[in-house]
């Protein structure tokens, strides 16, 4: 678990001003499963609340009294208020650090969900919509997290892994919130049992929501005592002088690759938002009162999506072929996006759970890929910027397609709202298909093992001979 330098004297490349004290030493902490199960554990709950009322958009439309659209903006309002808030936050996360980040959206995760027990009646629509735009802002101290806790906090050989896992938590949330509350809400005509059976998910949702606060605030740190891996070492060596986030940000807009992967990615991942979004919409259109099975539907898509998203990770850090691995699990979106376009409508239930599942494996679990690609694309770059920027093309494309899809919907059917996101996907895998494998990470790491055993050739002259040859 732990790499450290000979002891004695500077190497001649130390001496030199190379790297050898920013790679001094390199440890693994045991925290660092904790703080990775703590924060899936706030990012599940914050995505259940962002999904809770579009699994049962027909049954809150009816209690508030108000419209299918109206309803799908809760949805939404997460992606509108990431837009804004992406920079100041992502500012704060350079600056202060992962702590301040995850105890901000731990808490108003929190307070969004305390709001929401205020609008158990139909005539407070609007406490409901401020109640989720709180947690639309807990969101934005979330979303770009996966990579950076990943990169803090684990070695190069499991930063991958710990990524997908990160990732997971959200993927979780959302399949909670489609399968929990058509369970807890049945589509009853009573106002008052309706508004009875909705004040137990709230109030469930606010304890746990609180409880996570709390483990936040005991649990969570800022980093571990050493650096996990060389590159992270190198990263925590630069001098703070040295870093400017608004030439950072610059830097990644005059990366071409990592502009090719954030158009690809908002691609994708806006698709799952709409799809997401729509679901029960679309389920119910074509089997009426299945509003359960609706929900384990969308289930069927998250959890397939976080056993590819598992596989993926484990597989990049085997293989580290970043840019097949995106390429491959973009035409198999594609390919799954068409297969369900075409077989939902063939009144048979179990065909579509499976077609589902198909889709959600490849689309949801490109999710955790693309963070890992940009932080690849972008080092020595903040992942918590890189991630941000990702997330921002991921919400803009996620509200467009949204409001697109459900306008086709409503005008020409569920197929061709489903087309369009087809096409969406086919554009993003031709596009993918343009980005350079060129791993800055990486090669880092490679280089920084390199100078670990060039300093003992200097005194081992089998060593020197050997890297010779």
């Amino acid at each position: 678990m732990v790499l450290q330098e000979p002891a004695g004297a500077p190497s001649p490349l130390t001496a030199a001003g190379g790297v050898g004290d920013a790679a001094a030493e390199v440890q693994l902490s045991r925290l660092r499963w904790a703080v990775l199960l703590l924060f899936s554990s706030y990012s599940l709950c914050n995505a259940f609340q962002w999904i809770q009322y579009g699994s049962i958009n027909n049954v809150f439309t009816r209690f508030y009294g108000v419209s299918a659209f109206a309803i799908d903006w809760l949805s939404m309002s997460y992606m509108l208020i990431y837009i804004p808030l992406l920079f100041p936050v992502a500012w704060l996360l350079d600056k202060r650090g992962l702590r301040l980040i995850a105890l901000a959206g731990s808490a108003l995760n929190a307070m969004g969900a305390w709001v929401k027990l205020g609008s158990l009646k139909p005539h407070l629509f609007p406490v409901t919509v401020l109640g989720q735009v709180i947690c639309g802002l807990a969101q934005v101290f979330i979303l770009g997290m996966p990579s950076r806790i990943a990169s803090v906090w684990f070695g190069s050989q499991e930063v991958s892994t710990a990524c997908s896992i990160a990732v997971f938590g959200n993927q979780l949330g959302i399949a909670v919130g489609f399968l929990v509350p058509p369970v807890l809400i049945p589509n009853v005509e009573d106002v008052e049992k309706l508004a009875y059976h909705i004040s137990i998910m709230f109030f469930m949702t606010a304890g746990v929501a609180s409880a996570l606060f709390i483990l936040v605030i005991i649990v969570f740190k800022e980093k571990p005592p050493n650096p996990p891996s060389r590159a992270q070492a190198l990263i925590q060596s630069r001098p703070a002088a040295e870093y400017s986030y608004v030439q950072s940000i610059l830097r990644l807009l005059r990366n071409a690759n990592f502009l090719l992967l954030m158009v690809t990615y908002g691609l994708n991942v806006g698709c799952f938002y709409a799809l997401s979004t729509l679901l029960n919409r679309m389920v119910i259109h074509h089997y009426p009162g299945e509003e359960v099975n609706a929900g384990r539907i969308g289930l069927t898509i998250i959890l397939s999506g976080m056993a590819g998203a598992l596989i993926s990770g484990i597989w990049l850090d085997k293989t580290k072929t970043y840019k097949q691995t995106t390429l491959v699990v973009y035409i198999m979106s594609l390919v799954g996006m068409i297969v369900y376009t075409f077989t939902l409508s063939l009144d048979h239930l179990w065909v579509v759970f499976v077609t589902a599942g198909l889709l959600g494996f490849f689309m949801t679990g490109y999710l955790p890929l693309g963070f890992e690609f940009a932080a690849e694309l972008t080092y020595p770059e903040s992942e918590g910027t890189s991630s941000g920027l990702l997330n921002v093309s991921a919400q803009i494309f996620g509200i467009a397609l949204t409001i697109s899809q459900g306008q086709i919907m409503d005008r020409f059917g569920t197929k061709a709202g489903n087309l369009l996101l087809c096409s969406v996907l086919f554009l993003g895998t031709i596009m993918t298909a343009f980005i350079k494998a060129d791993l800055r990470r990486q090669q880092a790491n490679l280089e920084n093992e390199q100078t670990k055993v060039l300093p003992e050739a200097y005194t081992n002259p089998i060593v020197l001979e050997e890297s010779r040859l």
